[in-house]
């Protein structure tokens, strides 16, 4: 079993910048995406990047250049760095974990953070 938990949520200014991180705890595995996905008030849930265990990284084509995500194995946690925020980024953020479990991948889910870019 997995547990995500977020943290790094908030209310910030167009232009602003705001950090997520993600703490996987339970059993990880060397194979696990994680990554960070989000749902704007009356819209379906959207990805907005993902990463690998070596780094490697997929952003959404509206958050490149502007949201970077990091991973820390040692700790487990998946970071989200959100610069240039602009009110559409206004969403519920959900950190997630994907694993191949050579049937299909099984997704965990944090309980989700609110990010508010308002002035």
């Amino acid at each position: 079993q997995v547990q995500l938990v977020e943290s790094g949520g908030g209310l910030v200014q167009p232009g602003g910048s705001l950090r997520l991180s993600c703490a996987a705890s339970g059993s990880i595995f060397s194979i696990d995406v994680m990554g960070w996905y989000r749902r704007a008030p009356g819209k379906q849930r959207e990805l907005v990047a993902s990463i690998t265990r070596g780094g490697n990284t997929n952003y959404a084509g509206s958050v490149k250049g502007r949201f970077t995500a990091s991973r820390d194995n040692a700790k487990n946690t998946v970071y989200l760095q959100m610069n240039s925020l602009k009110p559409e980024d206004t969403a519920v953020y959900y950190c997630n974990l994907a694993r191949d479990s050579g049937r299909g991948y099984i997704n965990y889910w944090g309980q989700g953070t609110q990010v508010t870019v308002s002035s």
